[in-house]
């Protein structure tokens, strides 16, 4: 069938691959919708987005503005969890069309007797679907219209803006032409904004040489929760394999007294639905779980899709495994890292149908005791379209959960994962160090593509990492790469008490640590309290009364003329909460500069004052300059201010 429609609809956005995954959003943002929308000719076009949520059964409607070039715009607030479908319609608006040419008609001298009664005819069928004083209205224009005595009347009526909103409110759309659908999936707050703590509970102890259990974890969160973070994270809790247990160090000869790593996972005593026996009883776990939310926390669980040789599945399932011609299953390399402890699952098994429902089942069977947050270990290695499944399963029943990717890996390769459905990722932040790399990198994260699907989760230090600048670093390097992480990324996340007690011997020549408590028990004194225990407290309260720190892609570097100060701008959607950072990227040595302000973001002029409130301080400073002279010294290498004008 021929097709008459003449609007065109191009260049929807946002929109990932043209549509084939969806965008992120959480509770009670906005989308801002843009299409380039032309005709042929010049006729006056109506332009629409349409949107629903999954639940809805009939679309809302929100009138596009046009910008330049035709060039279209406008917003919609998605108000509650799950999936959002959206589309741009468009249509040539005759009425609004006839308005237009009447009026340049009227101006230029023309008698438009013969235009009136078309302008008649286009309002006889508005009669019939407006009520009231509208439809009064209108039965008297489509009247004098008509009415040559009236003429004088009725061309000062059809170029009022009365007539103007009634064809704008209540359009024909004859023709109407629509886009392909597009669906934006909406997360519960904590997707956009958490601040992770990651601990070993095998290591929270009181006692040298004792194992933790839960109640030792327990014991530990009103720490955590006085610090200001929201999730604990665990590595993995279940039984660890004893066949090739690793020894401290990674040594590939255990001793008898040596824990194993944690990833090394499943035993005698069970596999990934099971805990291990030293932490406690499922029972002590939902009381942690219980206890954890009580402090306003949550547990967030490690997802780890490997086994140890002694692993259930190994003799229950040997199709989920490889098996050599020798009869063994090659063990995990990531060269130059070996895996001696763990053996790689078999994605390309006969009988991989069973082993997605396994592995889904295991989640299942953790949400039910109460998690609803989880790191997944190496995703990277295991099939895409396996996570789109597995998530997609989960999240259609379970709309709470997160995912969170641990993928150090090529940037392609993080970004698919994030498209197939992982709601954060961890990010290379943690090697960023110089002015130019850091503004490079956020930049790419919030001003490209990647704003609508992936969530940066910026960690200075992981359990795996221990990267160059943070080895033997002084107080303000960890100070300071705290504060770039917490201002920068609206997610972040330390594995403590590792950081905050600045314990950073490493491996010679290697960005891991020495007595890594991946393989060992470590005994710590969980009492201590010092200034960078006090200011990742400060640095948190004021994340969480601060919307502007509470998403990551409304920032602006702004212009100081020094390599080692760096200086943004950021903003919540509505502009009702504005900060400025400045920071030292010098963790020696007191640094000077002059920083521009973005007055014309903040809509004042050169001249007006605006006060600085320095949040860490809280000092207050007048600045009524375009360019202001900021000092920053070691002992406190960073700004806080929350701008009021």
């Amino acid at each position: 069938m021929l097709n008459q429609k003449r609007v065109l609809i191009d260049y929807v956005s946002p929109s990932v691959n043209c549509g084939e995954f969806y965008i992120k959003r959480v509770v009670n943002e906005i989308v801002n919708i843009d299409a380039n929308v032309l005709a042929d000719g010049h006729d006056v076009l109506g332009v629409s987005v349409l949107y629903k949520h999954e639940n809805d059964k009939t679309w809302k409607e929100t009138r596009m503005k046009l910008r330049h070039n035709d060039e279209w715009q406008a917003s919609f607030k998605v108000e509650k969890q799950g999936f959002y479908t959206y589309k741009v319609e468009a249509w040539v608006d005759y009425a609004l069309n006839w308005r237009y040419g009447l009026i340049r008609k009227i101006n230029d001298g023309q008698h438009v007797v013969s235009e009136l009664l078309e302008g008649a005819e286009l309002i006889k069928p508005l009669i019939e679907k407006v009520n009231g004083e509208v439809k009064t209205y209108l039965e008297h224009l489509h009247r004098i219209f008509k009415s040559e005595n009236d003429y004088g009347e009725a061309i000062t009526e059809a170029a009022k803006d009365r007539l103007y909103k009634i064809f704008f409110d209540n359009p024909a759309k004859i023709l109407a032409n629509t886009s392909k659908d597009y669906q934006v999936y909406v997360d519960r707050k904590k997707a956009r904004f958490s601040t992770w703590y990651e601990f070993f509970p095998r290591s929270a102890s009181e006692h040298d040489g004792v194992h933790g259990t839960f109640n030792d974890c327990a014991r530990l969160l009103p720490r955590v929760k006085s610090m200001g973070f929201d999730v604990v994270y665990f590595p993995p809790i279940h039984p660890i394999g004893e066949v090739n247990r690793k020894g401290k160090n990674n040594t590939t000869e255990a001793k008898h007294d040596d824990v194993g790593s944690c990833w090394g996972i499943g035993s005698q005593y069970g596999g990934h639905k099971d805990i291990h026996p030293q932490l406690g009883s499922l029972d002590d776990f939902k009381s942690l779980i219980q206890a954890a939310k009580d402090n306003n926390l949550e547990i967030a669980m490690d997802y780890a899709l490997q086994a140890a040789p002694d692993h259930p599945w190994v003799k229950e399932h040997p199709k989920w495994f490889k098996w050599r011609p020798d009869g063994t299953v090659q063990y995990a390399e990531n060269p130059p890292k070996k895996y001696q402890d763990i053996l790689p699952i078999y994605w390309e098994s006969e009988d991989h149908e069973n082993l997605w429902k396994e592995c889904l089942d295991i989640l299942m069977y953790w949400i039910d005791c109460g998690i609803k947050i989880f790191r997944v270990d190496n995703p990277h290695t295991k099939p895409f379209y396996f996570w789109n499944w597995i998530i997609s399963q989960v999240k259609a029943k379970h709309q709470d959960v997160i995912f969170l990717a641990e993928a150090f890996t090529a940037p392609k390769v993080m970004q698919q994962l994030a498209k197939q459905g992982y709601t954060q990722s961890y990010t290379y932040f943690t090697w960023r160090e110089s002015k130019h790399d850091l503004i490079q990198y956020v930049e790419e994260l919030t001003k490209t593509e990647l704003r609508e699907y992936m969530q940066p989760n910026f960690w200075p230090n992981t359990p795996d990492i221990n990267p160059y600048h943070l080895q033997g670093a002084n107080e303000s390097k960890h100070i300071l790469r705290y504060a770039l992480a917490a201002t920068l990324s609206s997610s972040i996340g330390i594995y403590g008490p590792v950081f905050e007690y600045m314990l950073s011997k490493p491996l010679l020549g290697k960005e891991e640590y020495l007595n890594s408590e991946k393989f060992q028990i470590t005994h710590y004194d969980w009492s201590i309290k010092n200034k960078l225990t006090t200011l990742i407290a400060k640095i948190n309260y004021i994340r969480n009364h601060n919307p502007a720190l509470q998403q990551t892609n409304n920032i602006k570097f702004c212009d100081i003329h020094n390599d080692n100060l760096m200086a943004f701008y950021k903003w919540n959607d509505d502009r009702t909460n504005e900060i400025f950072v400045v920071i030292s990227l010098d963790s020696h040595n007191s640094q000077q500069g002059v920083v521009q302000m973005p007055l014309y973001d903040l809509g004042v002029n050169p001249g007006d004052n605006i006060e600085m409130h320095d949040l860490i301080t809280d000092s207050r400073y007048n600045w009524n300059n375009e360019w202001n002279f900021v000092e920053l010294q070691p002992t406190m290498p960073f700004h806080i201010f929350k701008i009021n004008k």
